[in-house]
C-alpha cells in the first residue's frame, strides 16, 4: 500500500447499527427506511422487474434488515425468519435424513422440543452434552456429525461455552458450529470473530428490544449458507413481515446505548442479590464466583442483564413472583421494561421433570431480565418481592 494511503477504517458498532443498511431512501429523502407492505411487484415485461417479484422471496424492508445484521455480527450475509424458532428450524432444514448434531444439554426449551419430538421424525440425531467443558463436544462428535449447536450463556444456568476452543474442534472435524448469540446480542459478543460459521438470534430479544414483535436472524460466513437459506424462505416461507422488519431496524438503532444500560444494571442486581439473604445462589457471569468468570471476560466485551437466582423451592418462588409490581411476570426477554420468568413452569416447561433435573434446572430458580429503568426502583421491587418469601 502506498505510504500516502492509508487503510479504510470500518466504522464502530453504533455507527453501524444506525448506518449499514439504514441508508437514506433513494427516492424520498426518508432517514427511517420504508416499510413496503406488498406482496407482489410490477413488472416491466417477461423476465424484466426491479430485482422484486414476490415478497416470500425477496422484500426491500427485509433486505435492509439482513443487510443492518450481517454488518453488525460480522457475516457475509443474513437472513430473517418469522420467529427464533423458525430460523432454527431453516438451520437444521439444510441437514439431511441421518445426520448428527451435537447440542448443548443447557438450550431454551423451545429447542429440544424441535429437535426431539420434529426433527428426529425426519432422521435427523441429537446429542446433548455440557458445551462449557469442550472435551465433551469431542467426545461426542462421531463419522456423521454435521452440526455443533450451543448457546452462551445458556439459558437459564448462564453457562460459557469457550467458542474458541470449540470452533478449533469443528475446524478440525468439518463440522459446523452454530451459536446461539440472542441473550449477548452483538454487541457483547461476537461468535463469528471466536470462529463460529453460523449465528443464530431471536430478534424478539434484544436487538428489537422492545418487546413488541417476533422474529429471528441467521447470520452466514458465506454466500452457499446464504443461499441455502434464502432457497428455504422461498421454499418454506416462515420469513419475516415488513413492519416486523422495520421494528427491528428502529430498535437496532439504540442497541449500544441500551445494551449499556442493561449492563450496567444487570451487574448492580447480580450484585444485590447475590448479599440478599433471601436468595440461595446467584448465576450470572460477572459475578467473581461464576465458575467461568474468567472466561466470561476474555470472551465478552460485557455481562449483560440476563440472572438466573436460586429461592429455594417452587413455593419461595410463586410467593415471589406474586409480589412482583415494578418487574413483569412473563415469558421472553431482552426488552428495555424488567422480565422475570420461571423456567421451569414456563421457558422450559417442555423439558419435561425429569429433563429439568438432568440439567440442574431447580423449581426454586426464577431468571430475570433486567431492564433499563431507574436501577433502584427495580432494587426496590426485587427487595419487597423477597420480603414475601
Amino acid at each position: 500500500m502506498p505510504a500516502n494511503m492509508k487503510a479504510k477504517k470500518e466504522p464502530g458498532f453504533a455507527t453501524r447499527a444506525i448506518h449499514s443498511g439504514q441508508e437514506p431512501d433513494p427516492l424520498t429523502g426518508a432517514v427511517s427506511v420504508p416499510i413496503y407492505p406488498t406482496s407482489t411487484y410490477v413488472q416491466q415485461g417477461i423476465g424484466e422487474n426491479k430485482g422484486y417479484e414476490y415478497s416470500r422471496v425477496s422484500n426491500p424492508t427485509r433486505d435492509r434488515l439482513e443487510q443492518n445484521l450481517a454488518a453488525l455480527e460480522g457475516g457475509v450475509a443474513a437472513k430473517v425468519f418469522a420467529s427464533g424458532m423458525a430460523a432454527i428450524n431453516a438451520i437444521t432444514s439444510t441437514l439431511k435424513s441421518g445426520d448428527h448434531v451435537v447440542c448443548g444439554h443447557d438450550l431454551y426449551g423451545g429447542v429440544p422440543r424441535l429437535f426431539n419430538q420434529v426433527l428426529t421424525n425426519f432422521g435427523l440425531e441429537f446429542s446433548y452434552v455440557d458445551t462449557s467443558d469442550e472435551k465433551n463436544v469431542e467426545r461426542a462428535i462421531r463419522k456423521n456429525t454435521r452440526m455443533v449447536y450451543a448457546e452462551t450463556p445458556t439459558n437459564p444456568l448462564m453457562q460459557i461455552s469457550d467458542l474458541a476452543a470449540i470452533s478449533r474442534i469443528c475446524r478440525a472435524r468439518k463440522v459446523q458450529l452454530v451459536v446461539d448469540n440472542t441473550f449477548l446480542s452483538p454487541y457483547f459478543q461476537q461468535p463469528i470473530a471466536l470462529g463460529a460459521d453460523m449465528v443464530v438470534h431471536s430478534t424478539t430479544k434484544f436487538l428489537n428490544g422492545h418487546s413488541d414483535g417476533i422474529g429471528g436472524v441467521v447470520v452466514c460466513t458465506t454466500q452457499e449458507q446464504a443461499d441455502k437459506l434464502a432457497f428455504l424462505q422461498k421454499a418454506a416461507g416462515a420469513i419475516l413481515s415488513p413492519f416486523e422488519c422495520w421494528l427491528v431496524l428502529r430498535g437496532v438503532k439504540t442497541l449500544s446505548a441500551r445494551m449499556e444500560i442493561h449492563d450496567r444494571n444487570g451487574r448492580i442486581v447480580a450484585d444485590f442479590l447475590s448479599k440478599h439473604k433471601k436468595v440461595k445462589q446467584v448465576l450470572y457471569p460477572g459475578l467473581p464466583d461464576h465458575p467461568q468468570h474468567a472466561l466470561a471476560k476474555r470472551q465478552m466485551s460485557g455481562f449483560g442483564s440476563m440472572i438466573t437466582f436460586e429461592t429455594g423451592s417452587l413455593k419461595n418462588a410463586n410467593k415471589m413472583l406474586k409480589a412482583v409490581r415494578l418487574c413483569s411476570l412473563a415469558e421472553s426477554l431482552g426488552g428495555v421494561e424488567t422480565l422475570i420468568s420461571h423456567p421451569a413452569t414456563m421457558t422450559h416447561a417442555a423439558l419435561g421433570e425429569k429433563g429439568r433435573k438432568a440439567i440442574g434446572l431447580t423449581d426454586g430458580l426464577v431468571r430475570i431480565s433486567v431492564g433499563i429503568e431507574d436501577i433502584q426502583d427495580i432494587l426496590d421491587d426485587l427487595d419487597q418481592a423477597l420480603a414475601a418469601i
